[in-house]
């Protein structure tokens, strides 16, 4: 009887672990599942932000010492990355911009490598990841600006990172939503959950509007009927 009394008292005793566990044994991979396919989002972007940073660091460099180059991405009037480089906006910190975003975009590179193996990041990290990732946005957002009505260029390498953070941050906001990581009314959380993809689209094509406007000139001299 007695044993029978302790096989009880055991069972409640899982039972109510059980209760207060989140996930379960069985339910652990939907979540580890989310999490590697951010990672192996986070992965790809990563790199590609990051080979973007580092070509330009590299062309960079090429013009610093030789006044004379010609960067691989200077291809006319408006893409031309020479035009950008040597503007005070190309080196915010003294140094040039792209160094910032080899650190950043490789920290990016080998957290998604972390989520893909599996791991589970802390909140503080997504938290971290989303700081980070949002400040590198309204970063370029205002190179966007200088680009377009300061400098009056377009560097193509640039516009590869622009597109990386304009999608990493509709991304990884709908991301710390989903968790719970980023409080937000139920609404809007929902709602930049669901529509992360659109509105990744949609901030694209801003861009695109933004910069056939601001060099309609030029473009209407390619057309073949102009």
């Amino acid at each position: 009887m007695a044993h029978l009394d302790q096989r009880s008292a055991r069972d409640e005793r899982d039972a109510v672990d059980e209760a207060e566990e989140p996930w379960g044994a069985d339910d652990a991979a939907p979540p580890v599942i989310g999490d590697r396919r951010f990672g192996a989002w986070m992965l790809v972007t990563g790199l590609l932000g990051f080979v973007a940073a580092f070509v330009l660091t590299v062309e960079r460099f090429e013009l610093a010492l030789d006044p004379s180059y010609v960067p691989s991405c200077s291809l006319n009037p408006v893409l031309s990355c020479g035009s950008v480089m040597q503007t005070e906006q190309a080196a915010l910190l003294g140094f040039p911009n792209p160094l910032i975003g080899i650190a950043s975009f490789a920290v990016l590179t080998t957290l998604g490598v972390v989520l893909l193996a599996g791991a589970r990041l802390p909140r503080w990290v997504q938290l971290g990841i989303q700081v980070g990732v949002t400040a590198g946005t309204a970063l370029v957002v205002w190179l966007i600006s200088q680009s377009l009505y300061a400098i009056g260029a377009l560097c193509p390498y640039c516009m590869v990172v622009w597109a990386v953070m304009i999608a990493l941050f509709w991304t990884t906001t709908a991301r710390s939503l989903e968790q719970g990581a980023l409080p937000a009314p139920r609404g809007l959380a929902t709602a930049v959950v669901d529509l992360r993809v659109p509105l990744v689209l949609v901030s694209y094509a801003v861009v695109v509007a933004l910069v056939g406007v601001r060099f309609w000139d030029y473009w209407q001299t390619l057309l073949p009927f102009a």
